[in-house]
């Protein structure tokens, strides 16, 4: 059966609209196609991006370990910054209060506490600041898909991209100011520009370029070792 929208607006769990025994439960693995699948996405299919949206609203923020990382990925699948934030925040809280008693968090040395100890949650987590900085599971590399606005200044540099492709990039004040494409392996590689592109330059392996834009895509063929260099 395909994924499918129930009557509440929400993703259907199951193939027929069971009452939920635990309304708030942690697991939501009917959103599984929103990430780390690439069947529902803002741009292609709005209709199912927004029952996710309610599926997570209805399920709630609370959860620990694995589950609250991912629902980190979810919301910056969803293109929203300020919750994939707001749960990262949750993800870091110190998980041991004065009394020494143990929640879900991070322990001191940054180890997730499911509790006792969960290593998805740290590897989910920073999967999580991945996505909110660039995406790519729908062919196109997007930068800064979900940049929440208490990162309205930052770089990063070395993340991975499908196709073989390493980027990096730079914004202020919100906006893309300069990224790079690396390709480790040589193939066509298509890349989402901000509307804020009238300005844009390009360099190839240090070289000015001209290259094909289409309906806010550029697209470009690099062989192994080439660097393509943006600057907004």
């Amino acid at each position: 059966m395909p994924t499918t929208i129930g009557k509440d607006g929400r993703i259907m769990e199951w193939l027929e609209p069971f009452e939920e025994a635990e309304p708030h439960h942690r697991h939501v693995s009917h959103l599984y196609g929103l990430y780390p699948g690439d069947e529902i996405t803002v741009e292609h299919t709005p209709e199912l991006a927004e029952a996710a949206r309610k599926t997570l609203e209805a399920r709630g923020d609370q959860s620990t370990g694995w589950s609250m990382a991912w629902k980190i990925n979810f919301w910056a699948r969803l293109h929203d910054g300020d919750h994939a934030y707001k749960l990262l925040g949750d993800l870091l809280h110190p998980c041991i209060n004065e009394k020494g008693e143990v929640s879900g968090g991070s322990y001191p040395n940054l180890f997730c506490s499911h509790p006792p100890f969960q290593i998805d949650g740290n590897f989910g987590g920073t999967a999580g600041v991945a996505e909110m900085l660039v995406q790519c599971q729908s062919g196109l590399i997007e930068f800064l898909p979900a940049l929440p606005s208490a990162w309205p200044n930052g770089s990063f540099r070395g993340l991975r991209v499908r196709q073989g492709g390493e980027v990096s990039a730079r914004w202020v004040e919100g906006k893309l100011i300069e990224a790079s494409l690396k390709a480790h392996h040589e193939g066509s590689f298509r890349i989402r520009l901000p509307q804020s592109s009238e300005r844009l330059s390009i360099k190839i392996n240090q070289k000015a370029a001209s290259l094909p834009i289409v309906d806010g895509l550029l697209s470009v063929d690099l062989k192994k070792g080439d660097e393509l260099l943006l600057f907004f």
